[in-house]
């Protein structure tokens, strides 16, 4: 048993316009390290599209009527300043999304311990009724949602250490209490929100990062917040908004992470998956726009994953 890899080739077709810092090269560079060993052994497989219903359980159903509605046939159209569809970005956000259900799925089956869906457009800044942030539909809360309803789960925590704050997810889930979201985000950073008294129904939990700061400040507010909070919270299953643009040479934000980093905050949620979850963990990729950062980040966090399903 290892790794789950969780892909679409419609991600390649979710085009955007020149000189945008969600690209498809994004994605290109994260198949070309799949293809390299150890990753090449892993198994893989391919996500399906996200159904209404699946959709429907995270979004406003005249929502997800809009975005079907705005899928152009030709060129680009833009849903605000930053998030733009062309021919190809419906069924690449409907594959996006239904990759959190196909990876729940793998989990809480029981036939994988750890699944990774290596997909675009990225997810946690759509909203429950608004694009926003690169972002169609919320693929981890779409993914959360299947695991609450169809496997009857009490309990999902959902991380996200993407540089900017998942406010998506937070929309989504502010008022749900059997889903705990916390998040860590340089502050202030788009899209403005994430601040520290921002706790829904006393299920959110978020811990700014100050422009500058590094990863010894990234561990100690998982360290002091994040960890023990999950902890206390005991989910049944743990997903992770992984974005990788917190890297030290990312052009969109101003933290310091190493790649080391991102290895070590995945391992300390691996711990907690082993301890509550019975191992189980659904990660999924959200930014990252320097291409080698992204790739460093996303090799740390791949190595902690495989490292957690083959230490059991």
């Amino acid at each position: 048993m290892s790794v789950l890899i969780v892909t679409h080739p419609s991600s390649h077709r979710h085009v955007t316009p020149p000189g945008h810092p969600e690209r498809v090269a994004r994605i290109e560079a994260v198949q070309h390290l799949l293809a390299t060993l150890p990753y090449a052994d892993l198994p893989r497989i391919t996500a399906p599209a996200a159904s209404r219903k699946q959709l429907a359980r995270a979004h406003a159903s005249d929502y997800i009527d809009a975005i079907e509605s705005s899928a152009p046939e030709e060129g680009f159209v833009s849903l605000d300043p930053d998030t733009h569809m062309s021919p190809g970005s419906l069924e690449a956000a409907r594959h996006a999304a239904g990759s959190a259900v196909a990876a729940v799925d793998a989990v809480l089956k029981g036939s994988h311990r750890a699944a990774f869906c290596a997909v675009r457009p990225c997810g946690h800044h759509a909203e429950y009724d608004r694009a926003m942030g690169f972002c169609l539909f919320d693929n981890v809360a779409v993914g959360a949602m299947h695991a609450l309803e169809v496997h009857g789960l009490k309990r999902v925590a959902i991380v996200d250490f993407d540089v900017h704050h998942g406010n998506g997810t937070q929309d989504i889930f502010q008022s749900e209490p059997r889903v705990f979201f916390a998040s860590s985000h340089q502050y202030p950073l788009y899209p403005g929100t994430g601040a520290a008294h921002e706790t829904g129904v006393g299920n959110i939990l978020n811990a700014p990062l100050s422009p500058m700061s590094g990863g010894k400040e990234m561990r100690s507010a998982y360290e002091g917040q994040i960890l023990p909070a999950v902890d206390e919270f005991k989910p049944e299953l743990l997903i992770v908004s992984a974005g990788f643009d917190a890297h030290v040479n990312d052009p969109l934000a101003n933290l310091n992470w190493m790649d080391a980093d991102f290895g070590w905050v995945t391992a300390e949620l691996c711990k907690l998956a082993a301890k509550h979850c019975d191992g189980r963990i659904v990660s999924a990729l959200e930014g990252g726009y320097d291409l080698e950062g992204l790739i460093g980040g996303l090799r740390a966090h791949l190595d902690a994953l495989i490292d957690h399903v083959e230490a059991r």
